[in-house]
This record gives structure tokens, sequence and C-alpha cells, in this order.
């Protein structure tokens, strides 16, 4: 149970309520990242929410979709690693996922001609016509969750967003 000390204000969003909260704990904590991480992970898990709830009618998960995603934007047949990288899905994760879409009828093995050990993943035409169908939907629900940001607004915000995940990919390759 949560036991706030004081009533939320009406001028808060979740973020502020918890940056406050820690505050009050943790008062020798500079708390202020929280601004900013914070937001970014709760838009973030919110967005992926919908998108799963957006997706259950085509029968595919996030994953599965991200999957798909990859193979619908590149230009050639790829590897699973090349797969895994992308989605940054565990290998195992990755054969999993294209287990199920090949039983489905979304993704298709091809051997690789010059290595017979190498297996090629390729999107079939249904795998296309869900990504054709889900992509733009996709994209809808990201532009209203832009509303009210001008596109220089949305340029700058982006500008900034580009810099922190900078920082965050190279803390990973620490």
């Amino acid at each position: 149970m949560v036991f706030m000390s004081t009533a939320p204000r009406p001028d808060e969003d979740f973020t502020d309520r918890v940056r406050r909260e820690w505050a009050e704990t943790h008062p020798e904590v500079d708390t202020s990242p929280i601004e900013v991480m914070g937001r970014i992970t709760r838009i973030g898990s919110q967005a992926l929410q919908q998108l799963d709830r957006a997706l259950d009618a085509s029968g595919v998960s996030r994953a599965e979709f991200d999957v798909l995603c990859v193979l619908a934007r590149s230009d050639r047949p790829l590897r699973a690693s090349e797969v895994t990288a992308v989605t940054m899905l565990s290998g195992a994760s990755t054969t999993k996922h294209v287990d199920r879409l090949a039983r489905l009828g979304l993704v298709e093995r091809l051997p690789f001609e010059r290595d017979g050990r190498v297996v090629l993943l390729h999107l079939t035409e249904s795998g296309r016509q869900l990504v054709d169908t889900e992509f733009p939907q996709r994209v809808e629900r990201d532009r209203q969750f832009l509303a009210g940001l001008d596109e220089d607004e949305c340029a700058v915000l982006a500008g900034l967003l580009r810099r922190i995940a900078a920082n965050v990919e190279s803390g990973l390759r620490r």
C-alpha cells in the first residue's frame, strides 16, 4: 500500500508525484533525472501497452511484430543474427518468434547459398500485408501522442532524445 504524505496536486502528473514522494522520503537525493527519465519510461510503457492491445487482433505479439518490421524494412532476406541485433532480442527469443511466425505463414526460411549452415529470413506476402496494415496504424497512434506539439517542438524534442539515447547506448557498450 502506498501512503502519500500530501495529497496529489491538480497540476501534477504521475511523474511529478513520484518525484515529490521520493524527495520526501530521500531528501538527500537529487531526483531531478526523474523529470525526464521517468516520463520517457512511462510514455514508453504506455505506448507499448497500447501497441500490444492494437496487435491482439492480428494474432502476433509486439516482439513478433518487431521481427516482421525489421524484415519489412530490409531490401534482402536477413540472417537471424541480424534480426537479433536490430530488435535487441536474445538469439533464443528471435528463434522462438521466427518459429511461430513461420508456422503462421508470415516468415519463411531460405537457404543461404554460400553457407548451408546459415538460414535467411524472408517476409512472406502475408507477413508483408500484416505490416502494411499495422504499421500505418502504429504511426498514427504515435502522431496522436504528439498532439499539441508543433513541428519545431517535435524537432527539438527529437534532438534532445537523440542525445539521451546516445548516452544510454554508449553505456550499454561499456
